[in-house]
């Protein structure tokens, strides 16, 4: 049971002398006789200077009245401190007497306590803490713990090693750096030759080098501790001296990019300031790792931007640039492109983008195609969409800020898309779907507020869960590629419509038809009629027109299904088109020709009369005569894939000119009239005796399929025609199936003659015979030689 302790009551007169207290301790109330002092104090100035002189008068006139035994007396009262105003004062300095001796008394007992516990330790090897006392119901219990004491020695070498590691972690990163500033000064005077300079010059990049290795290992090592480094290797760029500044430069660049590409997180870095919030020793030590991180890369990255602008020249700037300068730019570039490549999700990667877009339009070749190269790798290893649409969007920009007049680069890296199945009416039809649900579930079920807030936390739940798994949503992602499409194809269109005579038309194009499965329905038939009113218009190439049939053909065979659209003239423009393809510069677009094929003759081989199969596949045949062997492949694979569906093709392996009605006539530009039924396949004969094996082997295969005399090639038997185009390519210098070496002759014994021997013996001489003498006699064994042989034939 617990006592209620009554509370007692405090007079007035008590609160006020604590209040007066109180505020006297302050210094807000004086007491009286500072008061009096004060006040009285210039009174007493003006006082003295009036009465100084009246006091020595007076003296001497006191002391005749007084008398001597009075005199006497008052001198003991003063010497034995018997009078009442001495006394006073003399008790006061007794109290403050007694005081510091009891004061001192205290000090001493507790200083003997403390050597009393101190040689207790010692003998014991221990050292009792006092800790803070507890308050119970039986009073206060005092705690104490034990500890050991370790020993002077152990102490004194833990201390030393504790300073000398402060002493390395402090001077780590300095003091094993190569100092430039105390080099000997150099005798100007005296001329250096080149030899001299050159190794200097060495010398000195072998310090840079070694210093660079240092900061870039020692950051790599601990990068947390040693943030400051990425600092002092931006400082070397300008420190430098100019005979090395370019090369210390290009040094810097790669080890910084190296050491990023290491250290950089996947996630994003963001910290909101507030100093009102305490953080952990731990947290923040990361959270000022990160800002000094970030703060680097940025400095880094601006410092790459500056080099990179060498390479952009700007109007009526008509310096000429070295070209060391213009490859420290080159460089430049290769490190961003890295850096987007390894970490596209990281801070300032939209400002990367930003800055490289437009050096794809950039005068240099090779600066063009590293960034189209860098922009095809982030779209295939992007998982999110962001950075993605950011590109197209920057891409977009620059063609319409340079109205189309730009190089083929800007539009061929957009086929670098991983994007298969979009569309781009699901947007609509979901939202559409989502109001009927809701109006229907409202309809039913009226949702309280409570269920809101929680499907709304729900919701932000599984968003940060995303987050940190660093993982979208699949809609999300859905989203972001439908918005890349919708520019990609407004970059399309735009070209198609105000620029069809530009010389990115042909990407276009291609672009088309790669991603014609996900064009929207209704602009199939305006997009038809644009494309067969280019290929009239006769300024196509045939690589473009090639692409105009694969757009029509790729769209017929998806969602264009269901429109009525007559492809008629568009295989007549394919038909004519194929004759314009040989095994020179126009040899890659079979890989195009092949595309259109695959999905003409068998994947809408329904759709398809069956005079127009038998003339495509005459041509194709043809065509297989003109190519390259891979090409020649890829035409015979089609061919023998036609037969095997068994649309009755199999009539063009009949010899007999009767079969068919009239002439075959392949000049003719309408393949429905060219007769092909009257022909046959003359071409195979010819490419039985082809120079490459698997042709041979493939064309015998074909011509005896109805007998199965001969297998098909195991290496092109599992594989479609645009793989055994790509297999088989000899652009590298790569024979397929590998020629094997010559067979070793072996020879017999042969007798040697009269003329072997002579011409042995005449190359003995003419090692051996370095005097005049033995040239002498190597002129009479020839001429004595030829004698003989003249006096043989004579005989004859």
């Amino acid at each position: 049971m617990t006592v209620k302790s009554k509370k007692t009551k405090t007079s007035k007169v008590k609160k006020k002398n604590i209040t007066k207290t109180k505020l006297y301790k302050q210094g807000k109330i004086k007491t009286k006789k500072n008061k009096i002092s004060s006040s009285s104090s210039h009174i007493t100035q003006n006082v003295n200077h009036e009465d100084a002189e009246k006091t020595t008068l007076d003296r001497d006139n006191i002391l005749q009245t007084i008398e001597v035994e009075d005199l006497e007396y008052l001198r003991k009262a003063v010497s034995s401190s018997s009078y009442s105003l001495y006394s006073k004062l003399s008790s006061k300095k007794d109290k403050n007497k007694k005081r510091k001796r009891t004061d001192d008394h205290l000090d001493k007992i507790e200083e003997e306590y403390e050597k009393d516990i101190e040689e207790e330790n010692k003998i014991l090897n221990k050292r009792t803490r006092h800790l803070l006392p507890v308050k119970t119901s039986e009073g206060l219990v005092r705690r104490t713990i034990e500890e050991e004491v370790p020993e002077e020695d152990e102490t004194l070498e833990t201390v030393t090693e504790d300073k000398q590691e402060e002493k390395e972690e402090g001077d780590d990163e300095l003091a094993y750096l190569p100092e430039f500033g105390d080099e000997e000064e150099e005798d100007v005077s005296r001329p250096l030759s080149t030899a001299e300079i050159l190794a200097k010059r060495e010398q000195l990049l072998a310090q840079y080098k070694y210093r660079i290795g240092l900061l870039a290992s020692g950051l790599l090592e601990d990068p947390q501790n040693r943030v400051k480094n990425i600092s002092l290797l931006l400082d070397t760029m300008n420190e430098s001296k100019p005979e090395v500044r370019l090369t210390v430069q290009k040094l810097v660049l790669l080890s910084l990019t190296e050491v990023f590409k290491d250290i950089l997180p996947s996630y994003q870095i963001s910290h909101h300031e507030d100093n009102t919030v305490k953080l952990k020793k731990d947290t923040k030590t990361l959270h000022d790792y990160e800002k000094s991180l970030l703060k680097g890369y940025r400095l880094f990255l601006m410092r790459l931007e500056k080099m990179a602008k060498i390479l952009q020249k700007k109007k009526g700037d008509n310096r000429d640039r070295s070209e060391q300068i213009i490859k420290l730019g080159d460089l430049a570039i290769n490190c961003i492109s890295e850096l987007l490549v390894s970490h596209p999700y990281f801070n300032y990667n939209k400002n990367i983008v930003q800055m490289l877009t437009p050096y794809l339009n950039h005068p240099r070749e090779a600066v063009r195609q590293r960034v189209a190269s860098c922009y095809t790798h982030v779209f295939k290893e992007d998982k999110r969409g962001e950075i993605t649409l950011d590109i197209v969007r920057r891409i977009n920009h620059l063609v319409k800020s340079r109205s189309h007049t730009v190089h083929k680069e800007v539009i061929s890296v957009l086929l670098g898309l991983r994007i298969k199945d979009i569309n781009l009416d699901q947007e609509k039809e979901s939202e559409i779907k989502q109001k009927k649900f809701m109006t229907h579930k409202q309809k039913l079920l009226a949702m309280s507020k409570k269920e809101r807030k929680r499907s709304k936390k729900l919701e932000q739940l599984e968003k940060e869960l995303l987050e940190t798994k660093a993982e979208e949503n699949k809609q999300s992602k859905q989203k972001q590629l439908t918005e890349v499409m919708k520019v990609v194809f407004t970059i399309y269109f735009r070209i198609l419509k105000k620029a069809p005579s530009s010389k990115v038309l042909s990407s276009a194009l291609e672009g088309l038809a790669k991603f014609a499965h996900c064009i929207n329905v209704e602009f199939f038939a305006d997009l038809i009629g644009v494309l067969d009113s280019l290929m009239d218009g006769g300024t196509l190439r045939p690589r473009e027109k090639l692409h105009c049939v694969e757009t029509v053909f790729s769209i017929l065979s998806g969602q264009g299904e269901v429109l009525n659209i007559d492809p008629s003239r568009f295989y007549t423009h394919l038909y004519n088109n194929l004759f314009y393809i040989n095994a020179g510069k126009t040899h890659e677009d079979v890989k195009i020709v092949l595309r259109i094929l695959e999905i003409v003759l068998i994947q809408r081989r329904k759709k398809i009369t069956h005079q127009r199969l038998l003339a495509f596949t005459k041509r194709l045949s043809i065509l297989g005569t003109q190519l390259l062997h891979n090409g020649c492949l890829g035409a015979l694979a089609i061919v023998r894939r036609v037969m095997q569906l068994g649309m009755g093709v199999d009539v063009l392996l009949d010899v007999d000119p009767t079969l068919g009605q009239g002439v075959y006539n392949p000049e003719l530009e309408e393949p429905e009239h060219c007769n092909p039924a009257s022909t046959a396949l003359w071409e195979l004969s010819l490419l039985q005796r082809h120079y490459h094996p698997t042709v041979r082997n493939l064309a015998q295969h074909i011509v005896s399929s109805e007998n199965s005399t001969s297998q098909m090639p195991m290496e092109i038997s599992n594989l479609n025609c645009v793989q055994i185009f790509d297999n088989f390519d000899p652009s590298q210098v790569v024979f397929k199936p590998a020629i094997p070496p010559p067979a070793k002759n072996v020879t017999g014994v042969v007798k040697v003659n009269e003329s072997s021997q002579f011409v042995q013996s005449l190359s003995k001489h003419l090692t051996l015979s370095k005097s005049r003498d033995g040239f002498s006699t190597l002129h009479t064994q020839v001429s004595n030689h030829f004698k003989k042989e003249k006096a043989a034939v004579k005989r004859k």
